[in-house]
C-alpha cells in the first residue's frame, strides 16, 4: 500500500541544468496529484550514488523512474541497469539538437529497456509514468482521462477561433 506523500515516481536529472526541460514532467505529475520527489545525480560524476539510487528506488516506493540527460546521455540507461522498475528516458537538447542523447537513449542492449520520449519530451514522459501508475488506480485513470478530453476540447476551441481569422483570399 502506497503510503500517503510517498513519491510513487522519481524525476532524475544528470544537472540542474536539466531543470528547465524536466519540470515540465513535476508540472504534469502535480496536476495529476502523484507524489514525486527530483533529484539531480550523475551517472558520470556520481555513478556510485546513481546505481545505489536505483537499486533502492523500489524499496522506498518509488513505482516509475523519468531519467533526463544530454549528450553522451547514460542516466537511463544506468539507472535501467540496476533495478527492474520502469525507467522512461527523456533526451535534452544540447550539443547536436538532442539527437545526441536521442540516440544513446534509445539503443539500449537487450534486456535493458528504456521507454525514450522525444527530445526535450519530459511533459510525454510524465503523461507515459502517469498511464503506468493508472493502470492500478482507478482514480488517477480517472483523471488522466479528463485531462485527455481537456487535449480535445483545447483544439476545438482554437479551430473555432481560427475560423474568425480573416485574409482576403481565405475562404
Amino acid at each position: 500500500m502506497q503510503e500517503k506523500n510517498q513519491p510513487q515516481v522519481s524525476i532524475i536529472m544528470g544537472s540542474t541544468s536539466d531543470l528547465p526541460v524536466m519540470e515540465k514532467a513535476a508540472k504534469i505529475l502535480d496536476e495529476m496529484g502523484v507524489f514525486f520527489e527530483m533529484n539531480a545525480l550523475s551517472a558520470h560524476r556520481t555513478p556510485a550514488e546513481v546505481e545505489q539510487f536505483a537499486r533502492e528506488a523500489e524499496g522506498r516506493g518509488v513505482r516509475v523512474i523519468i531519467a533526463g540527460a544530454g549528450m553522451a546521455a547514460a542516466l537511463p540507461g544506468v539507472i535501467a541497469a540496476n533495478t527492474t522498475l520502469p525507467v522512461i528516458g527523456v533526451p535534452i537538447k544540447g550539443m547536436l539538437d538532442g539527437l545526441d542523447a536521442l540516440l544513446s537513449i534509445v539503443q539500449m542492449p537487450p534486456g535493458i529497456p528504456v521507454a525514450t520520449t522525444g527530445v526535450n519530451g519530459a511533459q510525454n514522459a510524465g503523461l507515459l509514468a502517469v498511464e503506468m501508475l493508472a493502470l492500478g488506480d482507478a482514480s488517477l485513470a480517472s483523471r488522466l482521462k479528463a485531462y485527455k478530453e481537456s487535449l480535445k476540447e483545447k483544439i476545438v476551441k482554437a479551430n473555432a477561433e481560427l475560423a474568425d481569422v480573416k485574409y482576403s483570399h481565405k475562404v
